[in-house]
This record gives C-alpha cells, structure tokens and sequence, in this order.
C-alpha cells in the first residue's frame, strides 16, 4: 500500500548545481494528467531560477517521500497557484485504503484525512474565484474513486428493512468517506462552481452510480447522499428528468422485483421536497408517478421502513390537486393488508390524513367501497384495528362528511356496529363501538331504527339460508350412508 501511495508522487532527479531549496523543489511532480501545476517555492525558500523551469513538477514538499508528510498548506502559496494546489491534493486523495484494519497504513490514512479537511476548508473559503475545469474534473474524478464502490452481497439487507430494531451496519471507513462527501456538498453548493461547466462531469453516469449508494446500510452515508442528491436536483436543472426517471426505476425494482432496498425512506424523503415544488396543473408524468409508484410502494411488506416518508408524499399530491383523493383512496384499497394488523393500523391512519383534505364530491366517488373496508375493520379481532377504525369518528371533517351521506353510510356499517356491540372481547372497542351508535343515533333516529329493522331481517333470512344448508347437508349424508361400501368406494363417516 505503501508503494500505491508513493507512486502518486513521481520524483524527478536533482540538479547537481542547485542548492538544498532548488533540489527540495525538483522532486516534486504533479500525477493529475489534465492539470500539471507550477513549481512553488515555499516561502522563505531560495529564489533559484531552476524552480521557474520546472513547469510540470508539483508541489509536495521533499520530506513527504520519507515521511509521507502532508502537501504545502494553502496559506504558504501565492493565490495564482492555490487551483494547482487544489488539484494536486485531489490527486492525492485518490489513493484508497483498507479500514477493516485500523493498525494498517496509520501513517498515510492521517496524512489523507488531514488533506480532506484542508480541501474543504478551501472550497468552503474559496471567494469569487471560479473552480478551473481541470479542478471539477479532479474532484469527480477523487469522489468517484472514493465513494462509487459495489457492495458486498452479505452487506446488503437480506430482510428488507422489516425489523426497525435491527442495529444498523456502520462502514469502518466512515470517518473518510465523510469527509469526502462534505467536499462534494461545499463543492456542489458553493457559488465558484459554473454549473454549465460541472454538468459535463457531474453527467448521467456519476448521477446513476450516486444512487446506487443509497442502498447503502450506514444511515449516515445515506443522509449524506440525500443532502447531496437534492442539492445536484436544485443545481443542475438539465438533469432534473433524468434523476426523476432513475429514482423511479429504483422503486420500480424495490416494488415489483426485490422488495429490498436500505435507501428507499430517504429517496421518498427526496421526492417529497420535489413534490412540494411541482407547478400547477400536474404534469401527466408526475400523476403516472403517483399512480404507478407511490400507491404500489403500500404493497411491500417492509413499508413500516418508509411509511412516513410515503404518506408525505402522497398527501402532498392531494394538497396540489385535491381530485387525486378518490385515486389514491382506491389504490389503498388495492393493497389494503388483510393478515398484517401493523399494515392496516398505519393504512387506516394515512387514510384519516386524506379524508382530512378531501372535498365532498371525491368523498361520494369511494364511500361505498371505504366504509365497507372500515367495517371489516371494525369487526377485527386485533384491538388496534378495531380500535383505529373506530377513531375515525373522533375527526370533525370525517363526521362532518359522514353525517352529509348518512343515508348511504349508515347501512353499510350498521352490520359491523351491531356484530362488535354484541360481544366484542376487548372493552375498549365496545366503548367505542357505543359511542360511534349513540352519535348516528343523535345525527338521524329514524335512519337508525330503519337500519337496525333492516340488520334484523337480514340476519333471519341468514339464519333461515343456513338452516337451509345444515339441512340439505343431513339428506346428503343419509342418502351416502344408505349406499353399500364396494371396493374403493369412498365411505362417509358421521362424526362424532
């Protein structure tokens, strides 16, 4: 490692003629193929001739090939060569390391991470001189090098994210990688960077591999690429579509292929800020977006990862187009979760959020089929469903929209009321289940007693088509017993 790090710093032999300071500076070379800096003299240094000649060499003292010492400050060079400078440090940051053993090549790790935090203090307090193109290469080129890498199967995520307890996985070369990514966000967001220039670095394949390191399992290298990301979103406009299609072909692999992913609660979270900034009317693309990304994203069963994320999203849709309600409301009922109690817990409660926002005419579009999913509910065996669904009364507007289509509702969910208040097991509910009777009791008497005549006749004429059936059951049992046993005829056995 020691020799790969060395190489960055070819040497060029010493004129014989030249005094100590001169020799120092003729062993220094630039290894950036695009940008070869200037000889500089540190101050204090002899002003030799020899120094001006040596155009190609660069600007690492003698004593960093012994001792691998860090570069010459920025402070020690005339501001002309600090881009040169700059270049150079970047080059020298290309080396890379092995952190998964902390007591290999000490010596050069600090030598790098002392130049990381030199480079961005530089680009921090870079003043209104413009980055050379030359130096944007450079620091894509050392970001790539650094950051872009492929993850090892076993590091990945095997669950999906289902366990929110589940310790996450820290990458042992974090105290780099983030120094790294803080050079690229000063880099990014700093005024010296002519996007027009960047974008031809900062191009489709180095956007493409940023997101691939979302799948990263080190939360904090994934809120550093967040941060990152929205910043490239909000800089390089040109490159607005192209980041929105890749983000989908994320989901689209997470939804409908692999359903794993580490990264899918901060991309939405992403998504959510772009959302918020969509000019009115909505495109068709950003409603395909809606439809055929985030309504199927209910579907995995790792959604508790990224449900908050989610929600934000789709509600900001129906805050910009409030007509989106009713589509959003039939796709949740698309996927609703019929075994997975947490699932429907967390529906029921983004549910409330959009019947919170949605107007009267997109709530008569999906009453019939909504009410008779929160009727289901309603009659769950799990407490916290029951209990949720039950909730909803306790919502002003929900009541308020309830108590408009009263005529239609209340048959429907009448049975569900009826079924609970007859012996639910939980004490909680039956509270509940009494309180939403007595409040459609007050809202119209008449329609209740309607519907409780309505419930009584229904559920005779059940027990009248089940008799039917017990019936019908016992004729076909007495005719098989009559029938003689031959051979491999199936016999039926009465039960005990």
């Amino acid at each position: 490692m020691l020799k790969q790090f060395l190489s960055k710093l070819p040497r060029k032999a010493p004129k014989p003629d030249s005094d100590e300071s001169c020799r120092a500076d003729s062993s220094r070379s630039d290894d950036s193929p695009r940008a070869a800096s200037r000889n500089i003299r540190p101050p204090g240094g002899g002003g030799s001739s020899a120094a001006k000649k040596t155009s190609s060499s660069a600007v690492f003292p003698a004593s960093t090939v012994s001792l691998i010492e860090p570069l010459v400050p920025f402070k020690d060079v005339p501001s002309s060569e600090k881009m040169n400078l700059f270049v150079s440090k970047l080059s020298l940051c290309c080396v890379t390391f092995d952190f998964t053993d902390p007591g290999k090549n000490t010596v050069e790790k600090e030598v790098k991470r002392r130049t990381l935090v030199e480079l961005v203090d530089f680009v921090s307090s870079c003043g209104s001189s413009r980055f050379s193109e030359p130096a944007i290469l450079a620091v894509c080129r050392m970001c790539a090098i650094n950051l872009f890498r492929v993850f090892p199967p076993n590091y990945r995520s095997n669950r999906g994210g289902e366990n929110d307890d589940d310790e996450p996985a820290f990458d042992p070369a974090w105290p780099h990688l983030q120094l790294v990514y803080e050079l690229l966000l000063k880099f990014i967001t700093s005024n010296c960077l002519d996007a027009k220039v960047a974008k031809k670095y900062i191009d489709h394949s180095f956007i493409l591999r940023l997101l691939e390191l979302f799948d990263s399992e080190d939360p904090r290298e994934r809120d550093c690429l967040k941060t990152i990301l929205h910043r490239v979103y909000g800089k390089f406009m040109v490159h607005r579509p192209y980041i929105r299609k890749s983000i989908n072909n994320l989901f689209y692999n997470f939804v409908f292929e692999t359903e794993r992913h580490n990264g899918i609660a901060e991309l939405l979270e992403i998504f959510g800020s772009i959302i918020s900034g969509f000019a009115l009317p909505l495109k068709e693309e950003h409603k395909i977006f809606l439809w055929r990304v985030l309504i199927p994203l209910h579907k995995p069963k790792s959604i508790g990862v990224y449900f908050q994320q989610l929600s934000y999203c789709v509600t900001q849709f129906i805050e910009k187009e409030p007509k989106l309600a009713s589509i959003v409301i039939r796709g949740m009922l698309k996927y609703w979760p019929i075994t997975n109690s947490q699932k429907e817990v967390m529906f029921l409660g983004e549910l409330e959020e959009i019947l919170e926002t949605i107007n009267m005419v997109e709530f008569q579009r999906v009453m019939v089929p909504l009410f008779w999913r929160i009727g289901c509910c309603i009659n769950s065996l799990h407490f916290q469903v029951a209990e949720r669904a039950l909730f909803l009364w306790n919502n002003d507007h929900i009541v308020n929209l309830i108590a408009h289509n009263r005529q239609v509702i209340l048959p429907i969910i009448f049975p569900a009321l009826e079924k609970n208040s007859q012996g639910h097991w939980s004490q909680s509910v039956l509270n509940l289940t009494y309180n939403v009777r007595k409040m459609f009791v007050e809202m119209d008497e008449k329609l209740f007693l309607a519907s409780h005549s309505q419930f009584k006749e229904e559920e005779v004429m059940l027990n009248m088509a089940a008799e039917k059936r017990k019936e019908a059951w016992k004729q076909l049992e007495h005719a098989a017993s009559l029938q003689p046993a031959i051979g491999n005829t199936p016999v039926l056995v009465s039960p005990i």
